[in-house]
């Protein structure tokens, strides 16, 4: 029986803490699959369109805190604990070592929600998870929303991994807040969500994958409505570069950049002009 940290334990009573600001109507449901237990947060009128929501790697569904409310108004949010990554799901079936591991996980997800089709928004390593969602099966995703897409359509910044090594070589609360602040420029504004990146640390994970970007040939046959929203001050990835490949790649994707955002701080500060453009995206 594995033992529990004190870190976990403070990890988990934060990650808690999060969601009870969630709205009212919230629950937590576990769905099983071959590749263990996940953990999906739900909200939203039952029989609205449905609208997964994918975070980025080290953040957990409880990153939407600032969003699930504007967007669960229209509709049913299910917002997910990425297989293999921090938070509740639980990684202890099938391994996960190819992006078509993760394609057959979201399939067994669909399945046991009894989902067709739902519209999907994914920020950084979870765009990047959405991005081959719809490529994979676009029968299964009526709108796709990529949040500052990390591996999709350019690599990483050099000076963006330089800045990471030490984070990733040993992650403490001092490095990872060092490594936020360089790419954010600022602490988080929010001060329980500072708190809950700092459990982080101690949170933890099985196998994120490494983020293989898709062929130029199968974007240029994604027929899925895409919005690739891209962070301003993004330290991630030339946000220029980014763009111009987008709109080269996707020509009927809309591209558009959010003033002010950086990449790790796009979904929690400032998030009213982000849930705007996603409201008005999912309805169009």
């Amino acid at each position: 029986m594995r033992v529990v940290t004190d870190g976990e334990t403070a990890f988990h009573a934060a990650y808690e803490a999060m969601l009870r600001r969630w709205p009212a109507d919230a629950r937590s449901i576990d769905i099983p699959s071959a590749h263990g237990t996940t953990r999906i947060h739900v909200s939203g009128p039952e029989g609205a369109t449905p609208l997964l929501l994918l975070p980025g790697g080290g953040t957990t569904s409880a990153v939407w805190f600032a969003n699930v409310e504007v967007l669960s108004r229209s509709h049913r949010v299910y917002a997910v604990d990425l297989m293999g990554d921090i938070g509740r799901s639980v990684h202890d079936g099938a391994p996960l070592r190819r992006t078509a591991d993760l394609m057959a996980w979201l399939d067994a997800l669909h399945d046991a929600l009894k989902i067709d089709a739902a519209q999907v928004c994914g920020h950084s390593y979870g765009a990047w998870i959405a991005l081959n969602y719809a490529l994979h099966a676009p029968h299964r995703v009526s709108r796709l929303a990529l949040l500052d897409p990390t591996n999709c359509f350019a690599g990483m910044s050099p000076r963006y991994l330089l800045h990471a090594a030490p984070m990733l070589l040993r992650r403490t609360k001092e490095s990872q807040r060092a490594f936020l602040l360089w790419e954010t420029g600022g602490a988080p504004g929010d001060p329980q969500w500072r708190d809950f990146l700092d459990t982080t640390v101690s949170a933890r994970r099985s196998k994120v994958l490494a983020m293989r970007r898709p062929k130029a040939q199968d974007l240029r046959l994604c027929t899925v409505p895409t919005l690739v929203l891209l962070a301003e001050r993004s330290r991630a990835h030339d946000v220029r570069q980014v763009a111009t490949v987008a709109r080269r790649l996707l020509p009927d994707a809309a591209v558009a950049t959010l003033p002010g955002a950086s990449h790790h701080s796009m979904p929690t500060e400032a998030p009213a002009e982000l849930n705007r453009r996603l409201s008005e995206f999912l309805a169009a």
